[in-house]
């Protein structure tokens, strides 16, 4: 028996006993609509199947295989799965999905993980075909760091720390390591008449997102200066990002923000001599 009924959202059938629906977001929707409203039965169930769109894929530790992820030979669960499987059964984009869960999962921090996925869907960042991500750093117009002044964000340069000297507690906001944030939230950073920089990051360097600024910045051990996105006019800068590695002096420096930056700044700098 074939029966079925079609709307411009979706096509329900009834074939041999089965029931199926595929609505608008099916990779085969078209396909399927065209069968049915032809009443072309050959192969119809199958199209229904979204695993069936789904090809066998290994690149790297990653491997797809009967429409699963497996990172060395496990099942891998998770928001960025959902993306590689949505994205191979429309045929767009996969690859780099795929090479950055690959880095991903070499990240040695499972909170790292977690909390880049916020940071990346919160605001779309956007992939590199390496499988690395873009984001944006504000730095003066010597395209040095803010506080320090001594790194180097010049494009083509690559800035690297010690992990284990990046904070990885995700509930302190202004902390050591190297930042970088949304286009909107450095941006705002740099707009003491700096800079603002693209620059690349694997997501094995992640080390933390803070919670606060709503998940807008994050902090690596490494990143690559891969552009200038724009030259920003002197204006009022406030912000709380830091490069360094005292904790102690960060903390003060949180303290006497509130009395004001200039004399803030100056309490922080009073006896700065980071080893980075």
């Amino acid at each position: 028996m074939f029966a079925y009924n079609i709307t411009d959202s979706s096509v329900t059938v009834f074939l041999d006993g089965d029931s199926l629906t595929a609505t608008q977001d099916h990779p085969k929707f078209d396909e399927i609509r065209l069968k049915v409203i032809n009443e072309d039965t050959d192969g119809l169930i199958e199209l229904f199947d979204r695993g069936q769109a789904v090809i066998d894929y290994t690149e790297g530790n990653i491997s797809v295989e009967g429409g699963a992820v497996l990172y060395k030979g496990e099942a891998v669960h998770n928001v960025i799965v959902d993306k590689i499987l949505g994205c191979m059964s429309e045929g767009v984009y996969y690859k780099r999905l795929i090479r950055f869960l690959d880095k991903l999962m070499a990240n040695p921090s499972r909170n790292s993980v977690q909390q880049l996925y916020r940071f990346l869907e919160h605001k779309n960042m956007p992939l590199t075909p390496e499988g690395d991500f873009l984001a944006y750093k504000g730095v003066d117009s010597n395209f040095k760091d803010f506080w320090s002044h001594k790194f180097d964000n010049s494009v083509g340069q690559t800035l690297e720390m010690p992990r284990n000297g990046v904070c990885d507690d995700a509930d302190k906001g202004c902390s050591d390591g190297f930042h970088a944030g949304s286009y909107d939230y450095a941006k705002g950073y740099a707009s003491g008449g700096g800079n603002l920089m693209v620059v690349q990051i694997s997501p094995a360097d992640v080390v933390s997102v803070p919670h606060c600024s709503d998940c807008q910045k994050l902090r690596t051990a490494k990143y690559k200066v891969v552009g200038l996105c724009e030259k920003i006019i002197a204006t009022e800068s406030c912000d709380d990002y830091y490069d360094g590695d005292n904790e102690e002096e960060v903390t003060n420096f949180n303290e006497g923000y509130e009395v004001g930056y200039e004399e803030a700044k100056a309490e922080f700098f009073k006896n700065y001599s980071p080893s980075q």
